[in-house]
């Protein structure tokens, strides 16, 4: 089969006597298909990860949200590392937010999009950046995507961990933490050395109330409320892509990469 290139030549040569005007048509022909190449290896070069983590809390979305991080080169961004950054920094966005903070108040959705617009506009952001906790409703997601549209900019993919409940209650609940340092463990999938010892500091490990059935059941029935919505928003955008948080973390990972690429 002839190429489109080969054939439009052919064509030019039967019906077009003039030597010097073949010799030009030739030219523009070649440019075309050079600077198509040359175009696509600029867009691959080019190419942005603005990507958002969905999943259920303890699906494991925060831990592929980091190893994205390390292996693209992208920020990860959560909204808690913002809050504590813009307070911390005194700025103007962190010290309205901690007036609400302050006050047991939670951030109104508008203040929360707006400290993480700032974020992603930063200039570690340029090549894209990974939204961890961000957003969690569907006025938050209306509200980062008109924020985007401002730019230029839409999300380009939004992942989705997907782990059944009763995963996740079995999971929460061998998670163990050290109240003396902070250290986090878990009896199945990264036990300490001696039971109930953290490895870090010797001080007793525990199961945090966060992490007790009763509170996981309570933390998956508002995240079905609130947060589950935003499968379909993201599915109707064209951006939504599933992985089985089930399996190990590295599989996990691979299918996640074979999503986004190498």
């Amino acid at each position: 089969m002839y190429s489109w290139r080969y054939l439009e030549y052919r064509y030019l040569h039967l019906y077009t006597s003039d030597k010097l005007y073949i010799f030009k048509i030739k030219q523009i022909l070649y440019n075309r298909e050079s600077n198509k190449g040359m175009s696509s290896e600029s867009e691959e070069e080019n190419k942005e990860m603005k990507i958002i983590m969905l999943g259920a809390p303890g699906a494991g979305k925060g831990t592929q949200a980091k190893k994205i991080s390390d292996k693209y080169e992208i920020p990860h961004i959560s909204t808690g590392d913002i809050f504590r950054a813009n307070i911390k920094n005194g700025t103007e966005l962190g010290k309205k937010a901690k007036t609400y903070m302050d006050q047991g108040a939670l951030v109104p959705d508008e203040l929360t999009c707006d400290l993480v617009m700032d974020r992603i506009q930063q200039d570690d952001c340029k090549n894209g950046f990974v939204l961890d906790g961000f957003p969690r409703t569907i006025p938050q997601a209306e509200a980062l995507d008109a924020a985007l549209k401002k730019i230029s900019q839409t999300m380009d993919y939004a992942i989705d961990v997907d782990v059944p409940d009763e995963n996740i209650v079995k999971r929460m609940g061998g998670r163990r933490a050290c109240l003396n340092c902070g250290a986090t463990y878990h009896i199945v999938f990264n036990p300490t050395k001696v039971e109930g010892k953290c490895d870090a500091c010797g001080a007793e490990t525990v199961l945090r109330d966060d992490d007790k059935p009763e509170t996981v059941q309570k933390r998956l029935s508002v995240y079905h409320e609130q947060t589950q919505p935003l499968i379909d928003y993201y599915k109707a955008q064209g951006i939504l892509k599933s992985v089985d948080g089930t399996k190990p973390m590295d599989e996990v990972f691979a299918d996640i990469v074979a999503i986004l690429g190498e």
